[in-house]
């Protein structure tokens, strides 16, 4: 449409001031429409469209009034303003997309006095407005004002100037001036109809200089952030340009490099050496890239440069030399430790397998077994034999995954997993790592650290680990990981899959004797500065101090007591009550550790009927267990005590059964079990007790009662006991067999079925125990009494 033609539709339009009674209307919904202003209209729906058609063939007057809720699709009276803007159409344009686009000449406000019909168009009935202009002092000044404040505000918004370049000079009037204005500032749609509504010009210039002022208040606002942004970068840039020249000067005159580049060198330099593979050499280099464009004093810099110390810090192809001499090692094996076979066995095996093929994979040891029988001890003779660097850590009580595996990087101080620590710490690729206390992992929110053990203990896996901060694979499967555990019921099953079983069980007291004389009495005397010349101890001492003081399958308590006697000793050398060379006999270890702990065996507390002693396992070790009964007047059939478990209750119900079952057999008068009540308690009565091996136990221990005969000293048994009287085989036979020795047992009563437990137990331990393999619990009676 040209300029010409615009200007003769304004003129066409001037002369109609008087607006019809009658309009069509078509609702708005994002603003009102002000009045004084040519403008482009998208009309879109076929209601709408069809209303345009309408009014261009009748008069080609339209209403124009705003919804109060555009989000209502159906349009009623009260989703309506009032007041509205009628203008003419001037030139309809259909468009591609089935729109039409018309220009409208919009002329006077008018107020609805009716809403006559909504369908098929919306028609209304209306009065023209008449606005209220008084010329006065006051207005000129707000009309001075409103043009000063365009002004202000069209300097520092180009959008805005562009708009009053437009259209200010086909404004005539402050009122249409007000009106334009209000149509292009950034308001709410609701104030504008505000305006709109404003019938005296007086109190429209007035609102609008309101609004002017803030929009100006505002614009101000955000040029001095902006100016004061300008000024940062600018002085940040100026930083930056001014320091790579200084850098530049210093290269040519040779003088020292700055810090940053300092670093930078030192980092590349050290990577350039490290030949790494393909995703590690591109992440590394990438990062060594970003760390070298970065300001020193940006959060990031310290971050990236974090993450390239600890890829430089890692031994990605350093290898410690294995010089594998297997006499040697296990020359090495001997020394540390006695005893132990089986795990020397198989550490001498590990060997021989590398000796003979250099690039097997690592192995997972799991060495399980009682508090204080060495297990930790071990993996650093294993380093020594193996001649590879050692690194422990204990997981007990650990509740977070990331322990194991880092944190991401995006957490303000991430580092790397315990793994990846113990790597850099050693700086090799095949050390040993010892895993303490793998049985004694937490599971909390942040994650189960077992469940992050799976793929660090399976050499399948293991080749590509990657941690959750260094996010690049690693190959561990050099590593040679023992873990090591007091029982296996507490990890996981995938986890214990992963790991070859070794078990350490307790010793006995002949063992205890001479690793007292090898390694606890000459580590303890050094430590308390005293001579090996100078103290030495009797057997019969050691004996003592076993028999009456401590009763463990380790040896923790016992170091103790040697302890203890070695810093009375030394006292005692000082305040010249004893002279060297010293003797500790049996005679004298009262003096020291005062009254004895246990006074009497378990054998010998078999005094009367309804008595027996049974074998137990348990995490420490094994155990002895005594199982004492009684009668009591009553008709209940057997009560409990002794804190038994839900298993050990069922154990003893069918031990009872099967008693009440032969009692005629063996003679017992049958009205005894109708008027008495057996009461079987297991002592001590604080410790919980489970587990099916007390059946033949407490079977014994009624026997004996209701036949009033004691059963044999010295006589210990395990085993399972079914309600038809079969013996049924039980778990952790060569623990229960040191304990039945460590208490002085003679004869000891066996499943058939454990046999084969039996042959794996060594001959020393078995030496001076006489073995009684049972079938059927009537096997086991002919050996009670």
């Amino acid at each position: 449409m040209s300029k010409l033609e615009i200007e003769d539709a304004k003129t066409l339009v001037a002369l109609g001031k008087v607006l019809p009674p009658k309009v069509f209307v078509v609702p708005m919904k994002a603003r009102p429409v002000f009045p004084g202003i040519f403008m482009p209209l998208i009309i879109e729906g076929e209601k709408y469209k069809k209303t345009v058609e309408k009014v261009l063939e009748t008069d080609g007057y339209m209403g124009m009034i705003l919804m109060r809720n555009p989000e209502i699709e159906e349009v009623e009276a009260r989703n309506l303003y009032r007041v509205g803007t009628a203008g003419k159409i001037i030139k309809k344009i259909n468009l591609p997309d089935g729109k039409i686009n018309i220009f409208i000449n919009t002329l006077k406000r008018f107020e609805v006095k009716k809403f006559l019909s909504f369908d098929p168009f919306i028609t209304a009935a209306i009065t023209d407005v008449e606005e209220k202009i008084r010329m006065d002092n006051e207005l000129q000044a707000l009309i001075r004002a409103l043009y000063s404040e365009i002004k202000d505000v069209s300097e520092d918004n180009p959008f805005f100037t562009e708009e009053i370049k437009l259209n200010m000079a086909n404004l005539d009037g402050a009122e249409k001036v007000a009106d334009f204005i209000s149509s292009i500032l950034n308001i709410d749609r609701e104030k504008q109809q505000e305006i709109l509504e404003i019938f005296d010009v007086k109190k429209r210039i007035e609102k609008v200089l309101t609004l002017l002022h803030r929009e100006k208040e505002l614009l101000l606002l955000q040029k001095k952030i902006q100016d004061q942004i300008t000024e940062k970068v600018t002085k940040q840039q100026r930083e930056f340009f001014l320091k790579e020249q200084l850098k530049a000067i210093k290269k040519e005159l040779g003088l020292e490099v700055d810090a940053k580049g300092k670093e930078y060198n030192k980092v590349k330099e050290i990577l350039d050496g490290l030949e790494l593979e393909e995703e590690v050499h591109d992440k590394a280099y990438e990062e060594l890239e970003k760390l070298g464009l970065m300001d020193t004093h940006s959060p990031e810099y310290a971050v990236t440069r974090n993450y390239l110390e600890t890829i430089c810090s890692l031994p990605w192809n350093t290898l410690t030399e294995q010089d594998i001499d297997i006499p040697k090692a296990r020359r090495i094996l001997d020394k540390d430790h006695y005893d132990l076979d089986e795990v020397k066995e198989r550490i001498l095996e590990f060997l021989s397998i590398k000796k003979l093929r250099p690039q097997s994979k690592g192995s997972i040891l799991c060495l399980v077994g009682p508090p204080g029988v060495g297990k930790t001890s071990v993996g650093k003779s294993i380093a020594r034999a193996m001649n590879r660097k050692f690194f422990r850590f204990s997981l007990g009580g650990m509740r977070d995954e990331a322990e194991i595996k880092g944190h991401r990087r995006t957490y303000i101080g991430a580092m790397p997993g315990k793994i990846i620590q113990a790597l850099k710490i050693v700086s090799t690729k095949n050390p040993v790592i010892m895993l303490d206390e793998i049985d004694k992992l937490g599971v909390s929110f942040q994650g189960d650290p077992s469940s992050a053990l799976l793929e660090v203990l399976d050499p399948e896996q293991n080749v590509q680990f990657r941690d959750h901060y260094l996010d690049l694979p690693f190959d561990l499967s050099s590593i040679l990981f023992i873990t090591t555990a007091n029982t296996l019921d507490t990890i996981p099953a995938p986890l214990l899959d992963r790991m070859e079983v070794i078990r350490l069980s307790g010793y006995i007291e002949e063992e205890k004797i001479e690793i007292g004389r090898r390694y606890i009495i000459p580590r303890s005397l050094e430590k308390h500065g005293l001579k090996s010349s100078n103290v030495k101890f009797e057997k019969s001492a050691l004996k003592e101090i076993l028999r009456g003081y401590v009763k463990e399958a380790g040896l923790r308590n016992f170091e103790k007591s040697v302890d203890k006697i070695s810093r009375k000793i030394a006292r005692r050398s000082l305040e010249k009550e004893i002279r060297f060379p010293y003797i500790v006999k049996k005679e004298s270890i009262k003096d020291f550790l005062g009254e004895r702990v246990f006074v009497e065996e378990i054998s010998q507390k078999i005094k009367r009927p309804g008595i027996a002693v049974g074998l137990a396992w348990t995490p420490l070790g094994g155990a002895t267990l005594t199982v004492e009964s009684i009668l009591i007047p009553g008709n209940e059939e057997l009560k409990l005590t002794g804190s038994l478990g839900d298993v050990m209750k069922e154990s003893a119900n069918i031990a009872l059964s099967f008693v009440r079952s032969i009692a005629k057999e063996l003679g017992v008068d049958g009205n005894l079990f109708e008027k008495n009540i057996i009461h079987l308690h297991v002592p001590a009565g604080a410790t919980p007790k489970d587990g099916p091996s007390a059946g033949i136990t407490m079977a014994a221990a009624m026997l004996s009662l209701v036949t009033g005969k004691k059963l044999k000293s010295g006589l210990a048994m395990t085993g399972e006991l079914s309600l038809i009287g079969n013996v049924l085989p039980v778990g952790g036979i060569k623990e229960k067999m040191i304990a039945a020795k460590r208490a002085s047992m003679k004869e000891i009563i066996l499943p058939e079925e454990n046999r084969k437990d039996l042959n794996e137990i060594p001959d020393y331990i078995k030496k001076g125990l006489t073995f009684h393999l049972v079938g059927t619990m009537n096997d086991v009676v002919q050996h009670l009494f």
